[in-house]
């Protein structure tokens, strides 16, 4: 999977949101906010294939965090994204 080609993330006053990415397209009821380690994420991984694994990976390189948080972390954060719509599935 990967992120769809349409969103961007933008730093709004210190907050990571996601948006589509031009006006015509904006739909202001599904901007999503991402905490720090959701940027560090979706930065890791804009522009490139991943799974669960992938972004387990990064988060056990970045954080001490137990593989087995990290594998739940991203599973959950690719439920997420899936149900806001900014996936691409293969």
């Amino acid at each position: 999977m990967r992120i769809s080609k349409g969103f961007k993330m933008r730093d709004l006053c210190g907050v990571n949101i996601v948006t589509p990415s031009g006006l015509e397209q904006a739909n202001f009821n599904k901007m999503m906010t991402l905490n720090e380690t959701a940027a560090f994420l979706w930065e890791s991984v804009k522009e490139s294939d991943f799974n669960e694994d992938t972004l387990a990976d990064l988060l056990c390189s970045e954080y001490e965090v137990s593989r087995e948080t990290a594998q739940a972390d991203a599973r959950k954060l690719i439920e997420d994204w899936k149900s806001a719509g900014v996936l691409e599935e293969e």
